[in-house]
């Protein structure tokens, strides 16, 4: 009623702030005493509670306009370096909770820094860094800070800070999402970080410790953000090193004093080569590297290619699926690093060794397709020289090629047929597949049953046993329906163009048979999946039968979009039973 605040008191002129403690039971509770300088004021709270926060919070704002007056005005490096610590150790040691107590401090010490290169020794300077490191345990640094945490890793890399102060902050930056592209002196601090590591005793090995420690002890590293966020600076690392050699190179500026920009290249590559060896991250790691994501100029490199091969190696050799199927194209008509690694390929460095391992890990799992060999023909020439040399795996596919007739001309057909018998191996395989042939002309022959059905309990080895015993040329319709069969069998199916009618009702066939039918009997109008455990991995590929009328799809794992898909795609498609799944 005095009107006594409608004027704002400023904190400059607050001298004093305590708790008024009650006298009595009478006494006034819950009140803080704010000391002016022509007066005092008594603020009563409802609870203790909200008078702490009252008490703490005018204490703090009180101190911050104090230190904003002397940080802005002194002139004395000691006495900013003597503020800014009193500062910090004001921010760590009150008890309020709020984002703006440690920025408060962090933005003052950004407006130092800007201001102060030209007084800033060395000494000042780790001491700087020793005064702001606590808070950045959990505050994410200001561009000014990160340009100078960057510069002494660049100047002093030897430095004790680099790895006592300023680990826990790398750490905690890598642990939580990071947009690089908008903050750009995020990732520069990361990478002088690591080159800093890099220029320790044993460099390498002090990177991988860090490489380590970031994964953890746990099988799993528990932190998601971790691996993209440490590839990320590392392939941006990369693609700004060799665009950098290029532009030296092409002004003719690289010279003998100049720092080696191949030793940092093989520091971050070292990085990707360390985090491949963790089974966990090598999926995720993959999955980043299928884009390609360098530049042409560095795929052009031998140095780069040799460093980066035993890490495309050891994920086209894994075998899990998700992961050795990253060395393909992300598309069709875009090559991936399969491509690149090609014996016929100039970046090819080991004479085509990576990439026959590679293709026998691919073809041995879920490759073995003819999708993907017809591709494969494009690298038709290294085929036949790996199979040349008595590769295996090489022979294998030619031999494949021929079987499934996907070598365009006899010319062609002829040459591979001539390398295969040049090797005892190839020569043993052909012989083998004109066995094959043969018996697949026999079975294809006219006559034998139109209908089959196998009794159930029937296996992969009797459902061979059967197609191997006379003609089925003239098989229209096989049921095998509540039988033991998988999806090993689809390998004996595919030999029955003429099929048009399929019962796999209640039995193993999975994703892979399908796969392996999709891209062989394009005469099949019925087909029958009910409860089998195919998911829209396969499912997917029916795609490929345009013949398709009937499909029962019953209590399978076909979600709602695969099916959308098949409608659209299937254009002789009348009747689908999607009872018991996502798409009911």
């Amino acid at each position: 009623t005095s009107g006594f605040l409608e004027v704002l008191v400023q904190y400059s002129q607050i001298e004093d702030v305590h708790v008024v403690v009650p006298c009595g039971t009478s006494g006034h509770k819950y009140c803080v005493r704010v000391i002016v300088r022509n007066g005092a004021l008594l603020l009563q709270a409802n609870n203790s509670y909200t008078r702490d926060q009252w008490l703490h919070s005018i204490i703090w704002k009180k101190n911050v306009f104090k230190y904003r007056n002397v940080l802005c005005t002194a002139k004395r490096p000691e006495v900013l370096l003597k503020e800014l610590k009193s500062l910090v150790e004001l921010s760590l040691a009150t008890p309020l909770h709020d984002h703006t107590v440690c920025r408060v401090p962090l933005e003052l010490a950004s407006s130092i820094l800007t201001t102060g290169e030209h007084w800033l020794s060395r000494q000042m300077t780790e001491e700087i860094i020793v005064t702001l490191a606590p808070l950045l345990e959990n505050n994410q640094p200001s561009p000014e800070i990160c340009h100078f945490f960057s510069q002494h890793c660049t100047d002093n890399p030897r430095s004790c800070l680099v790895i006592d102060m300023f680990t826990p902050i790398i750490k905690r930056i890598l642990k939580h999402n990071v947009d690089f592209g908008k903050y750009p002196y995020v990732r520069h601090f990361v990478q002088n970080y690591i080159q800093a590591l890099n220029s320790q005793n044993d460099g390498l090995r002090v990177v991988h410790q860090f490489v380590h420690g970031m994964h953890g002890p746990t099988s799993t590293c528990p932190h998601l953000r971790v691996l993209p966020n440490l590839v990320a600076v590392c392939t941006a690392a990369v693609c700004t090193l060799v665009e950098d050699q290029r532009n030296q190179e092409r002004l003719n500026t690289l010279t003998q004093s100049a720092e080696d920009p191949t030793h940092h290249l093989s520091c971050y590559l070292s990085v990707l080569a360390k985090i491949c060896e963790y089974d966990d991250w090598r999926p995720g790691l993959a999955q980043l590297l299928q884009p390609i994501p360098f530049p042409d100029v560095a795929l052009a490199d031998e140095k780069f290619i040799r460093q980066i091969l035993p890490v495309l190696e050891q994920i086209g050799t894994d075998s899990r699926c998700e992961v050795h199927r990253m060395v393909l194209g992300t598309r069709e008509d875009k090559e991936g690093w399969l491509s690149i690694l090609c014996p016929s390929s100039l970046a090819c460095v080991d004479e085509g060794s990576a990439w026959a391992s590679i293709l026998e890990t691919i073809i041995n799992c879920c490759c073995k397709r003819k999708k993907f060999l017809s591709l494969l023909t494009k690298s038709l020439g290294a085929c036949m020289l790996l199979a040349l040399r008595g590769n295996t795996t090489a022979q294998d596919v030619l031999c494949l090629m021929l079987e499934w007739k996907l070598i365009d001309g006899s010319d062609q057909g002829l040459q591979v047929v001539t390398t295969l018998q040049s090797t005892t191996s190839g020569k043993r395989r052909y012989q083998a597949l004109c066995e094959r042939q043969l018996h697949l002309r026999e079975l294809q022959q006219k006559g034998g049953p139109r209908k089959l059905t196998l009794p159930s309990r029937s296996t992969d080895a009797d459902v061979n046993r059967m197609l191997s015993s006379g003609s089925f040329g003239n098989l229209e319709c096989l049921s095998l329906a509540f039988t033991r069969v998988t999806s090993a069998c689809a390998e004996q199916l595919i030999k029955l163009p003429t099929l048009r009618y399929l019962n796999l009702w209640a039995t193993q066939f999975g994703d892979v048979g399908l796969q392996l039918i999709s891209e062989h009997l394009h005469k099949l109008q019925v087909l029958n999946l009910c409860e089998t455990p195919v998911t829209d991995k396969g499912l997917g590929t029916l795609t490929a039968i345009k013949s398709l009328r009937k499909l029962n799809l019953n209590s399978t794992n076909l979600s709602l979009q695969t099916f959308e898909t098949l409608k659209e795609t299937l254009p002789a498609l009348q009747e689908v039973d999607v009872r018991y799944t996502d798409a009911w």
